[in-house]
């Protein structure tokens, strides 16, 4: 201890370097790299591998029902009885409302009472032109009172057909007093009540029916999507999703999925010139009735397969203004930065169109650990486990805490 206080600062510093890297050295066979240094970082990585992939966009949506029709009030009334339950499901030609029928049954009487006149003038001027021809053809009576006997006979035939038309009239408006649903599926309120004057000078609106099983969704897709698919299917690069097209998604506002399947119906023929947008509509089943019209869902559009397509998950993606690229481990365990085109997203994953091959190792975890171009010791990443360093890292990176703290006792010894 003497002999080191007689030590010039200088030399003691370069003497504790000396002590430090002797202390840090491993013999060769000894568990380290050759040279003593640090053993490769591990990192999570993921072989590259080909499948088959639906080529799928989410856009915004909104529900609609497929048919819609307004009960309106024909007649013109007292509104006496509604005859549904609000918010129920009702089927065609079911009774939904009465309005005071009095004055209509009174008009329908009056019709069928002139109808009923008619009829009789009709049989009285028949029977005297019948009687007038054999007199005529006999001489008996003069040609001209047998013409005025025939055209007596039509034009009492010309009052019945308008007598009848005038009772059809007022049946039609008397079937107007009871109001009916004309088509089947779930009514609204109901906009008026008992006691109510409709139809007064307007078609009062009485209530919506609206039909929930199936439903339609609209939505838009830009063109440049539209027209990239549809190259890409006539190139061979992708084949159609199923035979009847594309298939059709729904994602609820809580993020879930609705669990049936619908279609695609059409898309429109001409574009928003505003937005570059086509609007496409799709058909979805709704036997349980949970999807209501006006609800904002987000539409998956499968409009294509990808059978040799390839996925990475979106950590091991970074997407920057210049384009977005991969960390590749090649075989000599260095990683290189290597540029890709990704596509959509599929199940938290990304499709990549181009710059991965089927074998190659892409780092998922682990980017913290790399060290310039130090070489890297790839294991297998598991999403599981993604959250968790491997084991060996761990130990490995406690060594040479332990190495470097054998040193430092000795140096303050």
């Amino acid at each position: 201890m003497s002999a080191l206080k007689n030590i010039p600062a200088a030399s003691a510093v370069v003497l504790a370097i000396s002590l430090l890297a002797a202390c840090g050295q491993k013999p060769e066979g000894a568990g380290g790299p050759p040279g003593g240094g640090m053993p490769p970082a591990e990192v999570g990585v993921i072989t590259v591998a080909t499948q088959s992939i639906g080529l799928a966009t989410e856009l915004p949506g909104r529900l609609e029902a497929s048919r819609v029709a307004q009960v309106r009030a024909r007649a013109a009334g007292i509104l006496q009885k509604r005859l549904f339950t609000e918010g129920s499901d009702v089927k065609a030609g079911q009774v939904l409302f009465t309005i005071d029928a009095a004055p209509y049954q009174a008009t329908a009487a009056s019709a069928r009472a002139a109808l009923a006149r008619a009829e009789a003038n009709l049989t009285q001027a028949t029977a005297l032109a019948e009687r007038y021809k054999p007199l005529m053809e006999a001489n008996a009576i003069s040609k001209q009172e047998y013409i005025n006997a025939v055209a007596a006979q039509k034009t009492a035939q010309a009052d019945v057909a308008s007598g009848r038309a005038t009772v059809q009239t007022a049946q039609i408006n008397l079937g107007y007093a009871t109001v009916t649903a004309p088509i089947s599926g779930r009514i609204g309120r109901a906009l008026v009540t008992e006691g109510a004057l409709v139809g007064q000078g307007e078609v009062t609106p009485l209530a919506t029916i609206q039909q929930i099983n199936p439903m339609y969704v609209n939505f838009t897709q830009s063109t440049t999507d539209v027209l990239r698919l549809r190259r890409a299917v006539e190139s061979g690069k992708f084949k159609r999703s199923g035979t009847d097209g594309a298939v059709v998604r729904v994602l609820l506002e809580d993020g879930s999925d609705y669990g049936q399947a619908g279609k695609l119906l059409f898309s429109d023929l001409s574009v928003d010139p505003t937005t570059g947008q086509i609007t496409l509509r799709a058909q979805v089943p709704n036997p349980t009735g949970l999807l209501l019209p006006g609800m904002y869902v987000r539409v998956r559009l499968e409009e294509a397969q990808a059978e040799a397509g390839i996925v990475v998950p979106q950590q091991a993606v970074t997407r920057g203004t210049s384009g977005d690229t991969v960390m590749v481990v090649g075989a000599d365990g260095k990683v290189a930065p290597r540029p890709v085109k990704v596509g959509a997203a599929v199940n938290g994953q990304w499709v990549v169109l181009d710059g991965l091959k089927a074998g190659e190792q892409v780092m998922v975890d682990g980017f913290q650990k790399l060290r310039g171009n130090a070489p890297v010791k790839p294991v297998p990443w598991h999403p599981a486990a993604s959250g968790a360093a491997p084991a060996g890292a761990a130990a490995a990176s406690a060594a040479p805490a332990s190495a470097a703290s054998a040193p430092a006792a000795a140096a303050s010894k």
